[in-house]
């Protein structure tokens, strides 16, 4: 794991500068912020600005925790019932949700999913009471099985970022690579063939639909989004799970939603080689408040342990970010060059 340690003084640094910030904005979701993110992220510390630039250019290591980084747990209040019902204006988690997001911009740019909680940039992590055993980020007594994010979708994340308000009973995130895995040279060459059909993962469906607010041209983007989505759902197109450099190749893998048909054994046993490799491998880190954790997208799997939720205010709570090194390639989907939801 590549860590990177706030010092007492960095964090004083960082408090002044999201303190002025809080006076200006009142979201992240704010369009200028979102436009000067970037250009204000370089008043970050500048050791902490030093390691995420090495985290991003060498790719030591899929996993970054950023620590040091106080919570006031009383200050940002109970953990929500619903990511519905804490997003906008009026955040308790303002300050952190700013420090946040000028630490993923200097990754990339933070993306949104119009099929996400309504096209959010910053999403919330927490139990929900009808998520309990379904295989989302709001579930809770289900393992999430280890994946690559959006691993379907062609514009996925380069990066995922996470940060740990409240996280009480000490619950993993599950992470993976093929770091220290020497798969056969015939399976890796299975692998790069596009004979891997995958679904979409559940937290893109229509049924989780919340909100139609908006002008018609954007209903009408996210309708298309949608049966884009669910033609996807219904008829699995097929792709490669390795692809760029062939030593330490990038990863495209979310096994729950991949099934090989029958009739090529070939690429059924290559999947079933490397998810086994990526399962003997697996490790653990239970995030604590304040950390900022950030997964190479194309590097690294990552999932959840399965826990107990109590729904009663005290529950774990992330908030996460979604990070992109390069907007053009989702261009065609974004309504303006500068927006950054992808319909």
């Amino acid at each position: 794991m590549f860590r990177i340690e706030l010092t007492q003084s960095d964090v004083a640094e960082a408090d002044a500068l999201v303190a002025s910030l809080a006076e200006r904005y009142r979201s992240v979701e704010d369009p200028a912020f979102v436009r000067e993110a970037t250009v204000i992220a370089h008043e970050l510390p500048r050791a902490l600005r030093a390691g995420l630039t090495e985290f991003r250019l060498t790719e030591p290591h899929p996993l970054c925790v950023v620590g040091g980084y106080p919570i006031d747990d009383d200050r940002i209040g109970p953990t929500p019932a619903h990511w519905k019902d804490c997003g906008g204006e009026g955040r308790p988690t303002l300050a952190e949700d700013l420090f946040f997001y000028l630490c993923a911009s200097l990754l990339g740019d933070p993306i949104a999913w119009s099929t996400q909680q309504d096209g959010r940039l910053l999403h919330d992590v927490f139990p929900i009471k009808e998520h309990q055993y379904e295989q989302l980020g709001s579930g809770s007594e289900e393992l999430l099985t280890w994946h690559i994010e959006d691993a379907f979708h062609p514009m996925r994340t380069d990066y995922v970022g996470l940060m740990c308000l409240r996280n009480p009973d000490g619950v993993n995130t599950t992470y993976g690579s093929l770091e220290g895995i020497d798969l056969p040279t015939d399976v890796v060459e299975v692998l790069r063939q596009e004979r891997f059909p995958i679904r979409p993962d559940r937290s893109h469906l229509a049924a989780n639909r919340q909100n139609d607010d908006g002008d018609e041209q954007l209903r009408r983007l996210r309708d298309r989004s949608y049966e884009w989505i669910s033609g996807l759902d219904a008829n699995p197109e097929p792709i490669a799970v390795l692809f760029g450099p062939q030593e330490n190749p990038y990863l495209r893998l979310d096994p729950y939603f991949m099934e090989v048909p029958a009739s090529d054994p070939e690429a059924a046993a290559a999947l079933d080689t490397i998810v086994k490799a990526i399962d003997a491998n697996i490790a653990g880190y239970a995030l604590k408040p304040g950390e900022v954790l950030f997964l190479d997208n194309y590097r690294g799997t990552h999932g959840r342990e399965p826990f107990t939720a109590r729904f009663d205010g005290t529950d774990r709570w992330l908030t996460r970010l979604n990070i992109a090194r390069d907007l053009r390639k989702s261009r065609a989907h974004r309504r303006s060059a500068d927006a950054r939801t992808i319909y």
